[in-house]
């Protein structure tokens, strides 16, 4: 019973995100709806202690990034700069080759350490440029840029410096380039299998008379001035970003150390920070901020007519994204601390191949608490040392489980309510009903692909 508890809970919650109604107001009531079915005494304690906490947790840690990456995008967009990048692109590839243009911009700039919530606001104009302009139906937007953005780069190149790609370090010893020929492999059959689902799809619109359309919310403002910046110019502000990056993950936790205290004369108590556990996000603040700088000194002319409006809009889309992602953090809290979570990790445990046991455990419990991240943290903290033992009874290496750990978390985590999926659909101005379809596609083959790299494994013993 508390195992169904949960599936009713999980099931409505994915049904109300399809139909297109607030996370931010459901995700509280799907995930009480299972408490009080499971004591109803609970129901304020856990709301408070559990939900809120979670909620505010994530808020605490990750709005100024959503804050700073809504800014970063819109005057990336009032510069005229993303138009300047999408002439560039399409005059060096060709119109026929837009979506490639986008899932390789969007490969990058992940690549390169900026966070995936981040690389939607900052792609979006120039990607709805480019579909506009090549006539490509918006819808087919959100599938795009998470196949860029959602998958190959976030755990599957060795050495990506994406979430996903570390916590499977701290459990297994080992490091970001574990496994690189597997995660190679992956990324071949993810590439290959992805682009050809979206030719396809765009194959059907044109043969239907499909194009861009119109009508399309928050659509990006048209750029009026008739001399586009230099395309090179236009790429300053994400290469910026993407270094400065680099250069604070680097520079922050030498400069601060581990652990940093801080006091002034009139501070009742010094506040203690774990620098180790923010130094990552800092640095992708400010990053952002140096980003925003450059755009502004670059552009400042063009910008400056529109900032004031473009800013606001900027702060509300933030506003939204972080609080519909946030609901999400809150939900899976609730949802790990249910009965029912527990019978579902029992029952994940006895699956014989350790390899499938551990990919199929991480994506299911990604795909429950609909977060890649937290999934797999919540099956690697329990089941972490079940899988060491498994390996080196099997002689497997432990550098074969990171790989398929991190590429199983961000498979089965995009189902409707997850985070990011609400998040860029929000940012599109799209709907589950209008684009969810093709992100779930993607999905699938981001699924199948630890299957292939298991395959890869056993049959050749290459990693």
């Amino acid at each position: 019973m508390s195992f169904l508890i949960i599936l009713l809970s999980l099931g409505l919650l994915m049904f109300v995100a399809y139909r297109g109604l607030s996370v931010i107001l459901f995700a509280p009531v799907c995930a009480l709806l299972a408490v009080l079915l499971t004591d109803p005494s609970l129901v304020p304690p856990l709301f408070s202690g559990i939900f809120m906490d979670k909620l505010v947790g994530f808020v605490q840690l990750y709005f100024p990034v959503f804050l700073l990456g809504a800014v970063f995008g819109k005057v990336i967009e009032l510069s005229g700069f993303s138009k300047s990048i999408v002439a560039a692109v399409i005059g060096l590839l060709g119109r026929e080759r837009a979506t490639l243009s986008i899932v390789v911009v969007c490969a990058l700039i992940t690549y390169g350490g900026v966070s995936l919530f981040v690389v939607v606001f900052a792609v979006y104009p120039f990607a709805a440029e480019m579909f506009r302009q090549s006539d490509i139906p918006k819808r087919l937007i959100p599938g795009t840029i998470a196949l860029g953005a959602f998958t190959f780069t976030m755990d599957a190149l060795p050495g990506s410096p994406q979430i996903q790609n570390i916590i499977p370090s701290t459990f297994f010893k080992t490091n970001t380039w574990a496994a690189p020929w597997l995660g190679v492999v992956g990324t071949a059959f993810i590439l290959v299998a992805g682009l050809s689902y979206l030719a396809w799809c765009r194959r059907r619109a044109r043969e239907a008379g499909e194009g861009y359309g119109s009508g399309h919310s928050n659509e990006p403002e048209p750029y009026a001035a008739e001399k586009l910046p230099n395309a090179w110019l236009a790429l300053a502000p994400l290469l910026v970003v993407g270094v400065m990056n680099k250069v604070f993950t680097v520079v922050i936790p030498q400069f601060y150390g581990t652990v940093h205290t801080s006091a002034l004369p009139t501070m009742a108590k010094p506040v203690v920070t774990d620098v180790s556990k923010v130094a990552a996000i800092w640095a992708v603040e400010a990053a952002l901020l140096m980003g925003i700088l450059t755009v502004v000194i670059f552009a400042w002319g063009p910008v400056k007519q529109r900032f004031a409006d473009g800013t606001k809009a900027a702060v509300g889309g933030a506003l939204l994204a972080a609080m519909n992602t946030a609901s999400e953090y809150g939900f899976g809290g609730i949802i790990a601390a249910l009965p029912g979570f527990t019978v579902v990790a029992d029952a994940l445990r006895a699956i014989p191949n350790p390899l499938l046991n551990e990919a199929i455990s991480i994506s299911a419990l990604a795909g429950i608490t609909g977060s890649a991240s937290g999934g797999m943290s919540i099956a690697l903290a329990a089941m972490s040392d079940t899988f060491i033992q498994a390996a080196n009874a099997a002689h497997i290496p432990l550098e074969v489980f990171h790989r398929v750990a991190a590429m199983a978390s961000g498979g089965m985590d995009t189902l409707p309510h997850n985070g990011a999926v609400i998040t860029l659909l929000a940012v599109t101005g799209l709907t589950h009903k209008t684009s969810y379809k093709d992100i779930f596609a993607i999905t699938l083959i981001k699924t199948a692909a630890v299957g292939v790299i298991i395959a890869t494994y056993y049959l050749t013993g290459i990693y």
